[in-house]
């Protein structure tokens, strides 16, 4: 009863998404791993235009690092797109796709998750997915209380998700559980009143919403030096943690604050939010640095922040 009334409210109300409908393994692998902590109103866009650049796995394997980062500008989680590229060059040289989970799971970066919503939608593998949304529907649908970090419990959501699962259209059911916990079945205000499976759920209305650690506070300043058609911009340590070869603005000590920036904007990191001072810079190169033509500043891999800085200040 389940299986049934979910398939058929998927049928009928599921999101028109470009990645929708597809079966290319290649396909339905970029659109996972750009979904992966980038909300889907983002992905729909940059989905489309990261295809048309890199149609195949032969395309995109064939691509340098740096034109596939500056695909990716603007996506964040940079590690992201180094892994699919990555395993795009090993799937080529093994010479066919993997058609299953466990096979799947041996590229770089592919995890549990990943490997099994490719088997699942591209090759009807009967194996399930667990995301954060099929985690919540467990939860109410089975009146569980999850805890945090609890391996136990892990192995128990894939147990549960792979009792309930469709094994005759396993793709369908797996992207139809997503669907649900993103769409009606949500954190603190579920939509009972919308729910396909209502009648089956042990939670019924609002739950406690759990608590989320206060946000950081920070200020970030940029320098902004131009010249004949050119910006000034820093390359990232290769050997840097973070964003490792990314290009960007140089980074400055706090200026006097009673002297305005050229542009001021808000940009968030994980548990920080940040306010951005951009100001007028000197032309004077450091180890590093390079001045960029501005017709060619997107064919470098941007940091998302720089990439929104030079928008910004386009159009202040």
């Amino acid at each position: 009863m389940f299986r049934r009334l979910l398939l058929g409210w998927f049928a009928q109300c599921q999101r028109k998404l470009p990645w929708r409908g597809t079966t290319d393994p290649y396909h339905i692998l970029v659109s996972e791993i750009m979904l992966q902590q980038t909300r889907v109103a983002v992905v729909k866009e940059r989905y489309k235009k990261f295809i048309t650049q890199f149609p195949s796995v032969k395309r995109l394997a064939r691509a340098k690092e740096a034109t596939v980062l500056a695909a990716w500008s603007g996506l964040g989680y940079y590690r992201r797109a180094r892994a699919l590229h990555a395993a795009a060059k090993e799937i080529v040289r093994h010479g066919s796709f993997p058609q299953t989970a466990q096979e799947l799971m041996a590229l770089p970066g592919i995890g549990r998750y990943t490997a099994s919503a490719v088997a699942s939608i591209a090759f009807e593998e009967p194996v399930a997915v667990v995301d954060g949304n099929v985690k919540r529907v467990i939860d109410r649908v089975a009146n569980r209380k999850s805890e945090p970090a609890d391996a136990n419990m892990e192995r128990q959501y894939w147990e549960i998700a792979g009792s309930l699962l469709d094994r005759q259209s396993p793709g369908d059911f797996n992207q139809a559980m997503m669907e649900l916990g993103a769409l009606v079945c949500l954190p603190a205000q579920p939509l009972c009143e919308a729910c396909p499976v209502a009648n089956l759920c042990g939670t019924r209305g609002p739950t406690e919403k759990a608590e989320r650690p206060a946000r950081r506070k920070a200020e970030l300043h940029y320098a902004l030096a131009c010249r004949n058609g050119s910006i000034l911009l820093r390359q990232r340590s290769k050997q840097s943690s973070l964003m490792p070869g990314m290009w960007e603005l140089p980074e400055v000590a706090a200026t006097n604050k009673r002297k305005l920036p050229l542009l001021q904007l808000r940009h968030s990191i994980t548990t920080t939010d940040y306010t951005v001072f951009v100001h007028h810079g000197k032309k004077g190169k450091r180890q590093g640095d390079r001045w960029i033509p501005f017709h060619s500043v997107y064919r470098l891999p941007l940091t998302g922040l720089t990439r929104k800085i030079i928008r910004g200040l386009g159009n202040a």
